[in-house]
């Protein structure tokens, strides 16, 4: 995987020969013509995020081929303007400022980490940017200015904690995270949550540790000994970037079976296993939107064209991928339902707005800025992909306020009648950021 350093890297995408999803190029067409749609991409290509965020990068280009090969958007071509923020957060707010300001695109698609995301915020709402946001997060956001094509928690940690809980029997919890927003306010809502399910103070243990750590022995210890108690016992971890690869591995070095101590990730998938030989981390799960393994045409479909587009056959897919192709797919629908790439035009259009997900169902945009989804828990195999072993019945949609959080349980968010990212049903009053 070729990582680029350079801070910004302008590709102007005019290919044919990789057509879109079903749609083939008109070939009596001149092509598209006329000033580029710029989309921007904020993903980081080097750093401790690179091993997750290069391939989302790679995901966007692939959609932008495809675009312009189907005659591009508005009878425009489609560029792409890539930067690499490196895994630091303070330059993903000027890498997206460079964007907005300097290279005025129309777009962006990035970010991986909670606080990447946060970093950028301020700069979305002040410039009036539009963000698509592609990764699992901890929810207790709405922004005018980011539609969140990842999971909320209610689309994979509550449904995985109800999956260990009912269908596994575990009794006591190991909440272990990288020590950002993101694993601290998820944890603080399956607390909530296990708590509310009668489980015991004694039986949750929760634990951070830096981006980056590379040392897991004593973690991994102590987790074998919180697992000795003679409860069934299972690790929720939202470690994040290459820190999984000790951590798993460290596992694998104490004899940390899936039988003994079942590890359910929410930021594992395809990607991160691909370096790791994962024969004895089989049997541990993830809980995704979206496998590789799933079973469906417009799966295969896209799982050749993108071995194709990146020409190697070794290459895989995974959920956030996927969350970009839904992102990229709701946003040409929107710019062609809106006529314009206008920001406030393609808002107004979105919600409501759906699109083919990878796994057989549809995603449509949510007033609260979030997606339906379908959610996986998945076991991993020896060679490196995961067996579907439960799914939800039909897609649920992104709930952006926790139900188990104080305060949370009476906020609503609503961009088409509320106009309002954080509304007290309680005291009907708007607080941060509205445009009424």
């Amino acid at each position: 995987m070729k990582l680029i350093h350079a801070f910004l890297v302008i590709l102007a995408v005019a290919v044919a020969g990789c057509g879109g999803s079903g749609d083939a190029p008109d070939a009596t067409a001149a092509g598209p013509t006329g000033d580029p749609i710029k989309v921007g991409v904020l993903h980081s290509l080097s750093g401790t995020m690179a091993i997750s965020e290069t391939t989302l990068k790679d995901t966007i280009l692939m959609m932008v081929d495809e675009q312009n090969a189907r005659g591009g958007l508005l009878g425009r071509p489609v560029e792409a303007v890539v930067v690499d923020p490196a895994s630091d957060w303070p330059l993903f707010a000027e890498r997206a400022r460079e964007l907005l300001e300097s290279e005025q695109v129309d777009v962006v698609f990035g970010c991986w980490t909670s606080v990447s995301r946060k970093s950028v915020l301020p700069v979305f709402e002040e410039n009036n940017g539009l963000l698509f946001y592609p990764v699992q997060y901890e929810g207790e956001e709405s922004s005018k200015n980011v539609i969140y094509t990842g999971a909320a928690p209610n689309q994979q940690a509550i449904p995985a904690i109800d999956y260990l809980m009912n269908e596994v029997g575990i009794e006591r919890w190991v909440l272990e995270g990288t020590d950002y927003v993101y694993p601290r306010t998820t944890n603080r809502i399956l607390e909530a949550y296990l708590k509310q399910q009668g489980v015991a103070d004694e039986d949750i243990s929760i634990n951070y540790t830096p981006f980056g750590h590379s040392d897991w022995q004593t973690r991994v210890s102590a987790i074998r000994r919180f697992g000795s108690a003679g409860k069934p016992t299972a690790v929720v971890s939202t470690v994040n970037g290459d820190a999984n690869v000790p951590f798993y591995l460290e596992l694998a070095n104490q004899e940390v079976s899936a039988d003994e101590i079942p590890v359910v990730a929410f930021s594992v998938g395809e990607e991160e296993l691909s370096g790791l030989d994962t024969t004895p981390l089989v049997g541990h799960l993830a809980a995704w939107n979206y496998f590789q393994s799933v079973d469906s045409p417009v799966n295969s479909e896209f799982i050749t064209k993108w071995k194709a587009f990146v020409g190697d056959a070794e290459r895989t897919t995974n959920d956030p991928m996927e969350a970009h192709y839904i992102g990229f797919n709701l946003w040409a629908k929107a710019v062609e339902k809106a006529g314009t790439t206008d920001v406030d035009a393609v808002l107004a259009a979105l919600p409501g707005t759906t699109t083919p997900n990878l796994t057989g169902g549809i995603a449509e945009v949510l007033p609260n800025h979030h997606i339906t989804k379908p959610v996986y828990i998945g076991e991993v195999q020896s060679n490196g992909q995961f067996d579907v072993v439960w799914q939800t019945d039909d897609t649920v949609p992104g709930d952006a306020w926790s139900d188990f959080l104080p305060g949370s349980e009476d906020t609503e968010a609503d961009w088409v009648t509320l106009n309002c990212g954080n509304y007290n049903t309680d005291t009907q009053v708007c607080s941060g950021q509205n445009y009424e």
